[in-house]
């Protein structure tokens, strides 16, 4: 799912709201997500799926696995809202969950701590660029430390060229999390970099 671009030139509007997604907000995803589901059938399941049924899942069964993820009382991530309009998304959860996450060669656990994972981000179009995407990291770390986590990570990537495609930064942009305060740790044996925050008060 695309995110915004390697750097956010202004600050995200102060009205700005952040809400986990529950049942009743459902619908707020759904307009933002649009008939695609973000990008390409995902509906924010590229993580919880094996390869086989995730592409298989595009055609709606991966809509129907993340509503019935909701419906049945999970919180996979927050919601931002503009007043009463929904303008970002943030998955958030922990890293056990991610059943791709938990078998990838490219992010796999530097230690055997417990953490939650920031794995995408995903903008509506005419927000980006205005720190939507900072705001949403920001709000993430607060969401997973009220449900108890220690330690939030993420997975972003640097932007080769001014022109690099947007579907391709939707773990996040390394600039976004520099600058909601995450560091990096690691550096995978495909280039890829883990970005963490702590979590302990």
């Amino acid at each position: 799912m695309p995110a915004s671009k390697s750097s956010e030139t202004s600050t995200a509007k102060k009205n700005l709201r952040f809400l986990p997604l529950t049942p009743d907000r459902w619908t707020g995803l759904e307009q933002l997500f649009g008939r695609n589901g973000a990008c390409g059938g995902c509906w924010c399941m590229y993580w919880r799926l094996v390869r086989p049924e995730y592409e298989s899942g595009k055609s709606g069964a991966n809509r129907e696995a993340f509503q019935s993820l909701v419906m049945n009382g999970g919180e996979p991530g927050i919601l931002a809202y503009d007043r009463d309009e929904p303008v970002g998304w943030c998955a958030v959860s922990p890293r056990n969950e991610l059943v791709r996450l938990t078998s990838s060669r490219a992010l796999k656990p530097i230690d055997d701590q417990p953490v939650w994972a920031v794995s995408c981000i995903f903008v509506r179009r005419r927000s980006r660029r205005q720190g939507v995407s900072v705001a949403l990291l920001k709000a993430a770390c607060k969401f997973a430390r009220e449900h108890g986590a220690k330690i939030l990570e993420g997975y972003p990537v640097r932007p080769k060229t001014a022109s690099y495609p947007e579907p391709a930064l939707w773990t996040g942009t390394v600039a976004a999390f520099e600058s909601a305060g995450f560091i990096q740790v690691a550096t995978g044996p495909t280039g890829r970099s883990i970005f963490r925050q702590s979590l302990a008060s």
